[in-house]
């Protein structure tokens, strides 16, 4: 015969509580957990969170102006060991090291300004093409057929030279250059949810078209396009690197790693390496760091993951 339970009535069983008995899990908890778990995404945000840092308190960390000239000293003097000048002077006399973390704020001012400009219009754009059809998505796609058939690097150059160099026309041009991917990638996700089952619901109850594309079709159509938008950024700093590297983009005095790259690049790069080096790398730990947590975004917000 079984044994029985007895329970004391003097200590009552434990009760679980509501999120004890539940667990409650919703699909942003879903992606943070899934994002903590990539380490590279992890790390890559670190590095991010640290140029930001560098872009926004600049004219605190620096011990010096970004335009500053000591003329009492010699171009690239004594790097490494100049206690007043750890990194020395590149090749006008002007503190290295202040030049490189203004410089963050330059790449990040691009990296994310063109992004945002871009996806402003490449979105609305994709997002009528694909919703409406018919003559406007027809209009809409023979616009991007025409402005594909156009080097981006060539029209660049060609608006550079004609409007002239600085940040706010880099920006702008690389901007106008860049929407392209942002339209097509919408208007293929609005042919996806246009015709689903929530979508036909929400048009059958009555919902205008507004309603549809902004409370219905682009919410589920983010995931992807936060992706892109996160991809986009390092190439927009990549394309203003090239830019000023050529000598058409930002111009002096202000800092920038291209044009920082371009000046080191020259009859002293064997002895003062560091001055080409150093952009390089953080140029280049830039672009990696905006990759990994693309990726992890990726990852992170796939929905057929389970786990």
């Amino acid at each position: 015969m079984a044994d029985k339970v007895v329970h004391n009535p003097a200590t009552p069983p434990p009760t679980l509580t509501l999120t004890e008995k539940f667990e409650i899990r919703s699909p942003l908890t879903d992606a943070i957990r899934r994002f903590r778990r990539n380490r590279l995404a992890l790390i890559g945000l670190a590095i991010m969170a640290g140029l930001l840092f560098l872009a926004v308190f600049a004219d605190l960390i620096t011990p010096y102006p970004y335009d500053r000239v000591f003329l009492n000293l010699p171009a690239s003097t004594l790097p490494f060991v100049n206690p007043d000048h750890i990194l020395g002077l590149d090749n006008a006399s002007r503190d290295y090291l202040a030049r490189l973390i203004y410089g963050a704020r330059t790449s990040m001012l691009v990296g994310l300004s063109v992004p945002l400009i871009a996806f402003a219009i490449g979105v609305p754009l994709g997002a009528l093409s694909g919703y409406l059809g018919g003559k406007v998505d027809f209009v809409i796609q023979r616009v991007i057929e025409v402005v594909t058939a156009i080097p981006p690097l060539l029209f660049a150059l060609f608006l550079l030279s004609v409007l002239g160099s600085g940040v706010g026309n880099v920006i702008f041009v690389l901007a106008i250059t860049s929407w392209i991917e942002a339209a097509r990638l919408t208007r293929a996700q609005f042919l996806t949810f246009r015709e689903k089952e929530f979508v036909t619901s929400a048009r059958a109850i009555g919902a205008t078209d507004w309603q549809i594309i902004t409370s219905h079709i682009l919410p589920n159509a983010l995931s992807p396009l936060l992706i892109s938008f996160t991809f986009a950024v390092p190439l927009a700093i990549f394309s203003e690197a090239g830019l000023s590297f050529l000598g058409i983009g930002i111009t002096e005095p202000t800092a920038s790693w291209g044009k920082m790259i371009g000046s080191g690049i020259g009859n002293t790069v064997r002895v003062y390496y560091h001055l080409a080096l150093f952009p390089t790398l953080l140029v280049m730990l830039t672009m990696l760091s905006f990759s990994f947590v693309g990726d992890g975004l990726q990852e992170a917000l796939d929905p057929h993951r389970s786990q």
